[in-house]
């Protein structure tokens, strides 16, 4: 990138199991404690940001364009526009880049980007017909055209239809994301003990790096109390003493019969949120503030939908093609948890000279993904995965980890639903 693009700092909210300790705080909510905190702790006047610029999965009905009214919430100034980004599992990524793209054209020195997600508050929703016969009975005048129409209702008519399980499935492939998993599953003979053991080792890590990833978060305090606590401070999605007894115990999902994916070795349907101060080497002397890091390069890339776990895998290889870098040059790697097969799968594939000859047009295999430089707090599995913070999260959470290991290079990548891949190089430097 021609002009360095500085990530200054960042803040994100606990992760919470969707249904528990976040239910009752909506989106709003979440978006405004994460960005209140980055306002006070970095200091800035929020009157020179630019925009800010949120991705956002479930969109709520009753917040249209939720990152201006979080951004209001939180104390941004009216003049201050913002924008809500949706890339499915990348609209963190998104919202990163896309400021990255503004700021590179002189379109603005300091920007506000993240994510915000309340999965616990997807609504239920009417069935088309059962709308029609509601606003049909919205519109009869008299008693006899009211029990008219109401006579027309069925019980069918009164079965919502699950918006959050709606917005995990694929139209165009006919699948949803548990079942694209199953896929890579079978493509790559990766079995139910290597998902579970996978998913094991989430758990262990997230746990081991409790007082780590505590330095990311900023409390939520609650509308209502849980436990006898006013506020929520850690994400709850990890398990202690995690077993291969447990996870063996959990049925497929997705299928039934002969599937290998469970709840156990998915990620976790979560609420949360995440955000990130971006700065250009101007704004960043004139505020003379220490940054985490710089965005050094980024790609997007497509891929068939019904295999869309692969995403990774595509994105480094378009990064590479942009940036020169590989992944030999990553001294640290995040790649998204939103299933065990599918990381598991993305390592296979890169390793493979014949996978990369057939698929990403390159004779030689895109690289190693070492498992001791991937995911070292754990990841999705453990953490979850609210799905339009995850990617502010992921660059949040691998800059912190080079400080601490004093290393320069990290890899944040993950997959896309309805078939994508985004991967950002970053540097400590």
């Amino acid at each position: 990138m021609n002009e360095p693009i500085y990530i200054v700092d960042g803040v994100r909210t606990p992760f919470a199991k969707a249904g528990t300790a976040l239910a009752d705080s909506d989106a709003v909510e979440l978006g405004k404690a994460a960005m209140s905190m980055l306002l006070a702790r970095t200091g800035i006047d929020p009157a020179t940001i630019e925009e800010v610029i949120l991705g956002c999965v479930g969109q709520p009905a009753d917040a249209a364009n939720i990152a201006r009214v979080v951004a209001l919430r939180a104390g941004v100034p009216e003049s201050v526009p913002a924008i809500t980004v949706h890339r499915n599992c990348a609209s963190g990524f998104e919202a990163v880049t896309q400021a990255a793209e503004k700021m590179l054209i002189g379109r603005g020195d300091v920007f506000v980007v993240g994510g915000v997600e309340s999965m616990s508050q997807v609504p239920l929703l009417y069935q088309y017909e059962t709308a029609k016969k509601l606003g049909a009975l919205a519109r009869a005048k008299s008693l006899p055209q009211k029990l008219g129409v109401l006579a027309t209702f069925r019980p069918a008519d009164l079965r919502p239809r699950v918006g959050l399980q709606l917005g995990l499935s694929d139209p165009i492939s006919g699948l949803n994301m548990g079942q694209t998993a199953e896929n890579l599953s079978r493509d790559f003979n990766i079995s139910r003990q290597q998902q579970d053991e996978f998913a094991m080792k989430s758990h262990h890590k997230a746990v081991a790096a409790r007082a780590r990833l505590g330095e990311e978060i900023t409390p939520v305090y609650l509308t209502k109390s849980k436990n006898g606590k006013p506020y929520f401070d850690q994400d709850n999605g990890p398990r202690e003493n995690q077993t291969m007894e447990a996870l063996a115990k959990l049925k497929p999902v997705f299928e039934p019969v002969t599937g290998t994916v469970t709840a156990g070795n998915s990620s976790q349907i979560t609420d949360g949120a995440a955000v990130l101060l971006l700065m250009t080497g101007k704004a960043l002397r004139e505020a003379g503030l220490q940054p985490l890091g710089r965005l050094e390069g980024y790609a997007y890339a497509g891929l068939d939908p019904s295999r869309m776990g692969l995403g990774p895998v595509y994105a480094i290889q378009r990064a590479e093609q942009k940036t020169g870098l590989g992944l030999k040059d990553a001294e640290l790697i995040e790649i998204n948890e939103a299933f065990a097969a599918q990381v598991l799968a993305c390592q296979i594939a890169a390793r493979s000279a014949e996978y990369s000859r057939q698929h990403l047009g390159r004779e030689d295999a895109l690289g190693e993904i070492p498992d001791e430089i991937l995911n070292v707090n754990g990841g999705s599995i453990a953490l979850g995965h609210p799905v339009g913070v995850t990617g502010a999260r992921l660059v949040l959470t691998a800059l912190k980890e080079l400080h601490r290991r004093n290393q320069n290079r990290a890899l944040v990548s993950l997959c896309v639903g309805g078939g994508q891949g985004g991967a950002l190089w970053l540097n400590r430097n």
